[in-house]
């Protein structure tokens, strides 16, 4: 197809096209950012495919131009709407560790929000003990700073696809959000997730091009793959013409090109007040704010967190707290909390647009709208999607119960789960076949490990059954869950990687190297079923090398059986405690789990089996003691037992399995309600 481009010079540049009716063409031709220096200045006749491929000439050295221009932010005055100039709320989203909170130091750190000579431990915003563990963001936070007079709201959110419930929660809260993208690896699974619905909520996005230090940095890849995601999900001309901005968190330097950083990270500030419009509000309408975050202080109680939509809040005031038309309550504002640099700072009074806390209403939940006593409404309550994966927690019922928990009876787990859904939204709880039982249902199986970590650090002791998959039936159709799964893995590793996701019902439909490093990309479609229990077993595969990233997709057909552990368990077949005498020889059989000197009981797994099928072993028999003497005791050479953690042990266990949790310890052993008949 050939399109036929009229460019003349003059002191207005300016182009024609034959079908003015093609702006979206016109930019997925020509990129975000289109200029016409390097066309001579005659008319030409130019394809479709040859403007394509010159897209990335283009879109660098170009002058900032934003998805919000002077008409929006103008057009809200004929319903009396006006938008404040002083504050902008922003959200930082992204894939996981491409880098969100190392810039969001680095922010905090240039806008001098920290004394020169004060200590800053990495990653501040990561507050969360199992956070700074783990080195992922689980919980999204909010922190403000403040450029040229301009107050910044900013909120880190996870990347992780298991924790999207928080992105979606606070999405409500900002009018743009900084995507910021590795310039290595591209958009990512979680990208286009974060994506998505931002571009639902008609947010501006500002393209962050991060770690572009890295030796095998390729921008023009990176900026293309976004721009081509923009289209993928059906984006406005004006959302798809995105300001692209160069960065590395970790130096605190961006620039508006790759190879011309400035010496700190002012291009990107200046990008968020010229592309993120300030907030639109109704000043003098009735109050409105939509609860959007709760946290809970010992001595404040329960706190709400959100956005002011309209009106103005005060400290002592009386409101109105809706959940819907019909259903309203009455409370009272008992202290306010703004903002400020890294810290809670009390307000006596708070304008609409700006984010704040609310203390005083002991009842709020998410989702409720804290409105004006006489004329308030409720805003539209938050949705998120829902979970596809689930697990059965039930109470301790090994011998060892009580031992060292401090919670143990199905009362002390009942109240425990269901105050873990007034915030955790992507979340559900229901009760089980018995009265000791319950369903918890999340996101994926990290989303819900974090929950049984954070139990256990609380003094919680309970046993919990395999994750499941959460199929809906359509038409007499059994419909499964169904991820795209991303893995990072050096070419040596590939062809073992590969043939474990086909074995799992993986369907390759893609496939790209990345960067110099000799590493390849496989995207695959896979049953959510497939991924219980893949991560251990592709570390395996790939000796520790490989990186799996996945995001639910869709529901799709049942994909058949798929079979995840090949090797049975070793069981314990009575009480007492393991010796070295008898862990010699049952090391023979398998892996171990456990050393000398470990108290186990009937039931209990001890290792891993060599072979299928389940293995009863007696770890405690000792060394029959007789009146001979011997000259030199027999040494006993004993195997390193595996350590596992809780996610492995979750991973490991099937269906007639359980995990004992406690507060120090983390067992595994065989279902007594399902128990099977061991050889």
């Amino acid at each position: 197809m050939e399109m036929a481009i009229n460019i003349r010079s003059s002191s207005s540049s300016s182009f024609s096209l034959i079908n003015p009716k093609t702006p979206l063409l016109t930019k997925q031709l020509f990129g975000s950012s289109f200029t016409l220096s390097s066309f001579p200045n005659t008319s030409k006749t130019i394809s479709t495919s040859s403007l394509r491929c010159r897209r990335s000439r283009f879109s660098f050295h170009s002058p900032i131009k934003c998805s919000v221009s002077t008409e929006t932010s103008t057009t809200e005055k004929k319903s009396q709407l006006m938008r404040r100039g002083d504050i902008r709320n922003i959200a930082i989203v992204a894939h996981v560790d491409h880098g969100k909170t190392t810039l969001v130091d680095a922010m905090l750190k240039q806008s001098k929000v920290f004394r020169d000579n004060q200590f800053v431990q990495e990653r501040i915003m990561d507050s969360n003990d199992i956070e700074r563990e783990r080195g992922i963001t689980i919980l999204s936070k909010n922190t403000s700073i403040t450029y040229k007079d301009t107050k910044i709201n900013i909120i880190d959110t996870p990347g992780h696809s298991d924790f999207g419930g928080e992105v979606e929660r606070i999405l409500n809260m900002v009018e743009g959000v900084l995507l910021v993208v590795d310039s290595v690896e591209g958009p990512m699974p979680q990208t286009r997730f974060v994506l998505k619905k931002a571009l639902e909520f008609g947010h501006a996005v500002v393209v962050v091009v991060n770690k572009i230090d890295r030796p095998s940095a390729r921008p023009d890849f990176v900026i293309n793959s976004t721009f081509e995601l923009f289209i993928e999900l059906n984006a406005t001309d004006e959302q798809c013409d995105f300001q692209s901005i160069y960065a590395s968190g970790i130096k605190g330097k961006a620039g508006l090109s790759p190879d011309d950083l400035a010496e700190d990270l002012g291009p990107l500030f200046e990008a968020i007040m010229r592309c993120i419009p300030g907030p639109c509000i109704d000043k003098d309408g009735a109050l409105q704010m939509l609860a959007t975050n709760i946290e809970y202080d010992e001595h404040k109680g329960r706190i709400a967190i959100g956005r002011l939509h309209a009106g103005v809040l005060q400290k002592g005031m009386d409101v109105r707290v809706c959940t819907s038309e019909d259903s309203c309550r009455f409370g009272k504002v008992s202290e306010l909390f703004v903002y400020e640099k890294f810290i809670r700072v009390p307000a006596t009074k708070v304008e609409a647009g700006d984010i704040c806390a609310v203390c005083g209403i002991e009842d709020i939940q998410i989702g409720e709208t804290i409105a004006d006593k006489a004329f308030g409404k409720p805003l539209p309550s938050i949705r998120v999607e829902e979970p596809t994966v689930k697990m059965a927690f039930s109470i301790n019922t090994s011998p060892f119960v009580g031992r060292e928990g401090k919670y143990v009876t199905s009362r002390n787990l009942r109240d425990r789960l269901y105050r873990e859904l007034e915030r955790n939204l992507a979340m559900k709880v229901e009760d089980g076949e018995t009265a000791d039982t319950f369903v918890v249902s999340g996101r994926g199986t990290l989303h819900i490990t974090i929950l049984i970590e954070n139990m256990r650090r609380e003094g919680y002791e309970f046993m919990v059954g395999p994750p499941k998959v959460i199929n809906k039936k359509v038409d007499d159709k059994v419909l499964e869950p169904y991820e795209i799964a991303t893995v990072e893995v050096p070419e040596e590793h590939m062809g073992a990687v590969v043939e474990l996701l086909g074995r799992r019902r993986g369907q390759m439909f893609d496939m790209q190297g990345v960067g110099s490093e000799g590493t390849t990309l496989l995207k695959y479609k896979i049953p959510t079923r497939g991924l219980l229990g893949l991560r251990n077993a592709i570390l395996t595969a790939s000796r520790g090398t490989a990186i799996l990233n996945t995001i639910f997709d869709s529901y799709g057909p049942w994909a058949g059986d798929i079979i995840t552990r090949d090797q049975g368990s070793l069981v314990a077949f009575e009480d007492g405690t393991s010796t070295s005498y008898a862990l010699a020889s049952s090391q023979d059989r398998g892996q171990m789990f456990i050393g000398p000197g470990a108290g186990v009981y009937k039931g209990q797994i001890v290792g891993i089996h060599q072979r299928t099928g389940d293995l009863s072993l007696n770890v405690c028999k000792k060394k029959a003691a007789t009146n001979v003497r011997s000259n030199k005791e027999q040494t006993v050479v004993l195997d390193t037992p595996l350590d596992y953690s809780l996610d492995d042990c979750i991973e490991y266990i099937q269906e007639d399995e359980l995990v004992e949790v406690t507060p120090s310890s983390i067992r595994m052993c065989k279902n007594p309600k399902l128990a099977k008949k061991t050889r």
